[in-house]
């Protein structure tokens, strides 16, 4: 989650890096849906609030992709801390109720995808 704090302090910062970043936060969302939710009691509503927060993110990259001719996730403050509640969450299931955790990751996520839609929108770059 601080690689991309990490190779900006140190003068690393490559496109490449850029996209295996991105794709590396595909992967490990992917995994968590396909692997861990499953085996968890996840109410309906949360599926749906999931499901949604992904068609926005999907949006944002298809106008970024439109308008910038290029396939980039927006790294906001935002998205760091979801990634971050989403990285906790597992490590939380046995002391708090997934309805409770999911709501609080869903919010964070809802909050990130929002942010992230302005910025394509507006055209700003965040990296």
């Amino acid at each position: 989650m601080i690689d991309g704090t990490v190779a900006r302090k140190t003068n690393a910062v490559s496109e490449f890096g850029s996209k295996l970043d991105s794709a590396a936060d595909f992967v490990f969302v992917s995994a968590c849906l396909i692997k861990l939710f499953p085996a968890a009691d996840i109410p309906v509503w949360l599926w749906i609030w999931i499901l949604a927060v992904a068609a926005v993110k999907i949006v944002s990259i298809i106008i970024n992709m439109i308008y910038c001719k290029e396939l980039a996730a927006v790294h906001t403050v935002m998205n760091k801390i979801t990634g971050f509640l989403l990285f906790l969450l597992p490590l939380t299931l046995n002391y708090i109720d997934i309805k409770y955790s999911g709501f609080v990751v869903c919010a964070a996520a809802t909050a990130a995808a929002v942010q992230e839609q302005y910025y394509v929108i507006k055209g700003k770059k965040v990296s």
